[in-house]
């Protein structure tokens, strides 16, 4: 006589699926949330955006804190369980014991915004055991986006985007603090190029080719870095500490040293020259 099916003991139900397991699908959620955060910002702009200082006396605006209460809420329905880092929240312990983090800047070039220039961008990544797998940042003046994933390249509107090839520093086209430019300037004929006040997109300006090389000074956060560091790495580039280590983020402070970076040829000299 057969079993009845109502008799069977019930399987135990097997875990779900991430759907970010795939590094790609992150990216390409990042990239729909960070187009959409930065119309939220260009329109607040454009209605006249109040402003005040931090405790650190760097600027902050509405639209900053509008854009990562967005940013959070919509990556927060696709990876609940994952820790967040942001410029603008508190930051929350619990964060270090998660894997996985979604690390955010909401404006990076707060000044640039603030004074409607081109230079500013919405900025966010999913870290995973401290180094990014998949990034997004989109700069709404210039309508750029930058999309990247570990493995998988990095493109800027849709085009793969390389770093610059230049082996030395006869001609390279460089940006960062004045300390570090004048250090360049003893050492070849590099060329200065007008400040990029957002250091993400300075860094972003490396993985496309249109700057050989970009330097910050130390202190830089996770949230300006992280989308930008997996950027310039996938386009052939490298972003490191002055001794050449790659960055490691989510860490109980996640602030850094001096960095540099360039194109994959550059950079050894690059780093003889400012050490």
């Amino acid at each position: 006589m057969s079993e009845n099916a109502a008799d069977r003991p019930t399987p135990p139900h097997a875990p779900l699926a991430d759907p970010l397991a795939d590094p790609a699908v992150a990216a390409g959620h990042l990239a729909e949330a960070v187009v959409a955060a930065g119309a939220v910002a260009v329109a607040m702009f454009r209605d006249g955006v109040k402003s005040w200082s931090k405790h650190n006396d760097s600027p902050v605006t509405e639209a900053d804190l509008a854009v990562d209460l967005m940013l959070r809420e919509r990556l927060s329905l696709i990876g609940p369980d994952y820790g967040w880092l942001s410029e603008e929240t508190v930051d929350e312990p619990s964060r270090l014991t998660r894997r996985r983090v979604w690390i955010v800047d909401p404006i990076d070039g707060t000044r640039a915004y603030m004074a409607g220039g081109a230079d500013w961008c919405v900025e966010a990544a999913l870290v995973e055991d401290g180094r990014p797998i998949a990034g997004a940042l989109f700069a709404p003046v210039t309508e750029e986006l930058f999309i990247a994933v570990r493995g998988g390249g990095a493109t800027r509107n849709g085009r793969a985007i390389e770093a610059s090839q230049a082996p030395n520093l006869a001609g390279a086209r460089v940006d960062g603090p004045v300390p570090f430019l004048n250090h360049i300037d003893r050492a070849g004929t590099a060329h200065r190029v007008q400040r990029i006040r957002s250091l993400a997109l300075r860094i972003a300006r490396v993985a496309t080719g249109e700057l050989d090389a970009a330097f910050a000074s130390p202190n830089g956060n996770d949230w300006d870095l992280a989308a930008a560091d997996l950027l310039v790495h996938e386009a052939g580039g490298r972003l490191t500490t002055l001794d050449g280590l790659p960055l490691a983020y989510n860490a109980p402070i996640p602030r850094h040293g001096a960095l540099v970076s360039s194109g994959a040829l550059l950079h050894p000299s690059l780093m003889d020259a400012v050490r």
